[in-house]
């Protein structure tokens, strides 16, 4: 049994390093760092815990400040209206995004009143810097963190934003992105996309968060009064939200480090063998056997009957006439040589 491992290990050193190995061990250690209990990662999901509760207080919040301002009773009263009068008495609506603004007096009694108010829109793809005018690449970055398990899941890359940062923008990056809010079912025409094929995670998140608002105008102009503590709960919820995506970037920024010099060594070894002590050394355990048994074509490497056949099936094309007829001839001859025998055996039986 000795000399088996012997010449098993004898084999693995004999093995080169090539593009297919690189990027299977690569993907192998890599998937392993980000498995790890790091204190990064666990910032960010605790951070994403977090915001999910923020987000429950926040908007409990918002129903009764967007109530207050717009009674049940009135709201109800404008849809028996609209059913009656029709589009003239159209509205109310329902909305996720809500201008909240508080006033607040200097210690002078004449002083003016100053209002401070700001733009909070609890949707997925929702500003995180109270801007109304396009949610930007943050947002993204929040909907890609916050799915990120479901999109790994369907083999799409969830961290690009936080792995391209600083970077320009680029067809590569433009890719990911596309294809991450499109499984989402977010388009760039409304929050989500109401194409039925879609997977709904925008459509499921935002409806959580809809409520009955009268006006006809943009909520740009239709502030919603509220008292100044309850204006500090929607900040600190969006600074929650705001977290997720700097905790997550703190994370894939170290795993980015780790995987640039992962690349480096692995390109500069010359033998499989390298690799995989490696891996040891990080304290990863790989199967050796399963990780050099197939190549793309699905034959062991270092078994030299397999490749001595694969070669030999690849010269076996020009056939001579003569080796032809002598083919034929032998395969008749096997054919009725079984006829006999069947015969026989049916002879034999009777």
């Amino acid at each position: 049994m000795s000399s088996i491992k012997i010449t098993r290990k004898e084999d693995m050193q004999k093995i080169r390093m090539n593009t297919e190995y690189r990027n299977k061990l690569f993907n192998r250690i890599k998937d392993v760092f980000e498995k790890e209990d790091t204190q990064e990662r666990q910032a960010f999901l605790e951070a994403r815990e977090n915001f999910e509760d923020k987000q429950t207080t926040a908007f409990e919040l918002a129903r009764q400040v967007v109530e207050r301002s717009y009674p049940k009773e009135d709201v109800n009263t404008l849809r028996v209206f609209k059913k009656k009068y029709g589009n003239p008495c159209d509205v109310v609506a329902k909305d996720k995004c809500f201008y909240f603004a508080y006033t607040d007096k200097d210690a002078t009694p004449d002083a003016e009143e100053k209002e401070t108010k700001s733009h909070f829109d609890f949707g997925l793809y929702g500003n995180l810097n109270g801007c109304e005018y396009g949610s930007g690449e943050d947002a993204e970055h929040f909907a890609h963190a916050y799915y990120r398990e479901e999109l790994k899941a369907k083999g799409l890359n969830p961290d690009i934003i936080a792995q391209q940062s600083g970077k320009d923008s680029n067809p590569h990056k433009t890719k990911h992105i596309d294809a991450n809010n499109s499984f989402l079912g977010r388009n760039t025409h409304r929050s989500y996309s109401e194409d039925s094929s879609n997977n709904g995670f925008t459509k499921k998140f935002d409806e959580q968060f809809y409520l009955d608002v009268i006006g006809t105008s943009h909520c740009r102009s239709r502030a919603i009064a509220c008292t100044k503590d309850e204006y500090n709960i929607f900040l600190m919820w969006r600074e929650a939200k705001a977290k997720v995506v700097s905790t997550h970037q703190t994370w894939i920024d170290s795993l980015s480090k780790q995987t640039d010099q992962l690349k480096i060594g692995l390109k500069a070894y010359r033998y499989l063998a390298e690799g995989i002590e490696l891996a040891k050394e990080l304290g990863i355990e790989l199967d050796e056997a399963e990780l050099v048994r197939t190549n793309s074509t699905g034959l062991t490497i270092y078994n030299p009957t397999n490749l001595a056949n694969l070669i030999k099936g690849m010269k076996n094309k020009n056939v001579s006439r003569a080796d032809k007829i002598r083919q034929r001839l032998e395969y008749e001859g096997k054919m009725g040589l079984d006829v006999k025998q069947h015969l026989n055996q049916k002879e034999s039986i009777n």
